[in-house]
C-alpha cells in the first residue's frame, strides 16, 4: 500500500480509502466490521463517512454508518490505527439532521451541533479530517453539467463563518484537519484565502466525484491541487458501479445500486447513451489486456498526480478485495494511450 500526505499536514493516508455509505442500508453492522477488519489488515488506514449516511439518505438510517464505525472502534480498541474522516452536511431539506427540524446550514451553531453528534456516534473524541459535505450556496456539483450557471447567493452562509467554526473545532482538539467536498475552484481558493488572511486552518483535501466518465476535476481544480497541495479524495471511481460493465446491454443485476436506487441521487448522470458507449470501450480495453474493468477504473484514479486517495465502496467482501487489489495493476503507456483516445472521442459523458 502506498501512503501519501494529507495536504500540508503530517498525516499519512493510504492511497485507497474505505468508503462506507452503504453501511446501514445495504450492509449490516457485522458486514461493516468485516470490511473494516479486512481493510485494516491490507494497510488501508483511511476511512471516510458522513453524518448523513447511510445512502439513500433518510431519517430512519441517518447516522447508522457512523454508529457501526463507533462500535468497531469500541470492540477492537484501535482508534489510533485509523485516519478517520467524516462530513457535516450543507444546506438541504434533511430537517431530521438538526434540532427542532431546522434546515441544515453551515452556521457555527449547526456545525458545532453536527460534530458533537458525529463524535458520539463514532465513539471517539477527535476526527482526523472534518469535511464540508457540500457548499451552503447554490452550486453545480450534482447538476450533471460542467459549465457554471450563476445563481443568487445573497442568503448563503459566508465562507468565513464556516471556516471560523471549523478553526475553533481544531483549536478545541476535536478536529485535526479540515476538508471540502463537492466544491469548485473558486470555493476552494476562497477558503484558502480566508485561512491565510485570518490565520485559520488550511483546507487539506477536496472530495469530489472523479472517474473515467467524469473527469471534471481536471478542469481547474487539478491546478489548485498542484499549487496549493489540496489533494483530491476521489469518490465514485466506478461511477456508481457503471464502470464495472455490469449494466451494459441493458443488464440490471439483482441487488445492484442501479436496480435498488436507479432514480436516486447521482445515479441519473450515468444513465445515458454516451456514458454506456464510453463504458463499453473502457471495458474492451480491460479485456484486451486481461484486466478487471473495475480495477482498471480505480487504478486510473489512483495514479493521477492530483489524487491523494481513491475512495472505494463495496457491498460484498469479494468486491472489497478486488477494489483493494487494484493497487497492484500496472497501467502501461499502451493502456493509458487507449484510455486517452476514448476520452478524446467521448469526453466527460457523466459530469
Amino acid at each position: 500500500m502506498e501512503f501519501r500526505k494529507l495536504g500540508r499536514s503530517d498525516i499519512d493516508v493510504s492511497s485507497i480509502c474505505l468508503g462506507t455509505m452503504t453501511w446501514g442500508e445495504q450492509n449490516t453492522e457485522a458486514d461493516a466490521h468485516d470490511q473494516l477488519d479486512y481493510s485494516l489488515a491490507q494497510e488501508v488506514n483511511f476511512i471516510d463517512t458522513a453524518e448523513i449516511y447511510a445512502v439513500p439518505t433518510k431519517a430512519k438510517t441517518q447516522g447508522l454508518t457512523e454508529e457501526y464505525i463507533g462500535s468497531w472502534f469500541k470492540a477492537r480498541g484501535n482508534r489510533d490505527k485509523v485516519i478517520l474522516a467524516t462530513k457535516v452536511a450543507g444546506r438541504s431539506g434533511m430537517s431530521w439532521l438538526r434540532e427542532n427540524e431546522e434546515i441544515p446550514r453551515l452556521t457555527k451553531e449547526q456545525i458545532f451541533y453536527a460534530v458533537e453528534g458525529s463524535l458520539k456516534r463514532l465513539q471517539t473524541d477527535y476526527i482526523d479530517l472534518y469535511q464540508v459535505h457540500w457548499p451552503d450556496r447554490p452550486f453545480g456539483a450534482f447538476s450533471g453539467r460542467l459549465e457554471y450557471k450563476h445563481m443568487d447567493t445573497s442568503d448563503s452562509i459566508p465562507l468565513e463563518e464556516t471556516l471560523d467554526a471549523l478553526g475553533e473545532l481544531v483549536k478545541q482538539g476535536k478536529v485535526r484537519e479540515i476538508g471540502l467536498s463537492n466544491e469548485t475552484p473558486w470555493g476552494t481558493m476562497k477558503y484558502l484565502q480566508h485561512a491565510e488572511a485570518k490565520g485559520l486552518p488550511r483546507v487539506a483535501s477536496i472530495q469530489n466525484a472523479y472517474n473515467l466518465v467524469n473527469r471534471g476535476f481536471e478542469i481547474g481544480l487539478s491546478e489548485v491541487a498542484a499549487h496549493e497541495q489540496v489533494g483530491l479524495l476521489a469518490y465514485s471511481p466506478l461511477a456508481q458501479g457503471t464502470l464495472s460493465g455490469k449494466y451494459l446491454n441493458g443488464q440490471m443485476p439483482q441487488g445492484s445500486r442501479m436496480a435498488l436506487f436507479g432514480d436516486g441521487p447521482l445515479m441519473y448522470r450515468y444513465k445515458n447513451e454516451k456514458t454506456m458507449k464510453a463504458v463499453e470501450m473502457y471495458v474492451e480495453i480491460a479485456k484486451k489486456y486481461e484486466l478487471d474493468p473495475s480495477q482498471l477504473a480505480i487504478r486510473f484514479c489512483d495514479i493521477q498526480p492530483f489524487v491523494t486517495s481513491t475512495i472505494i465502496g463495496a457491498t460484498t467482501m469479494e468486491q472489497l478485495k478486488a477494489c483493494i487489489d487494484s493497487i497492484h495493476l500496472d497501467l502501461n503507456k499502451e493502456i493509458m494511450n487507449e484510455i486517452r483516445n476514448v476520452h478524446k472521442e467521448i469526453p466527460n459523458p457523466s459530469p
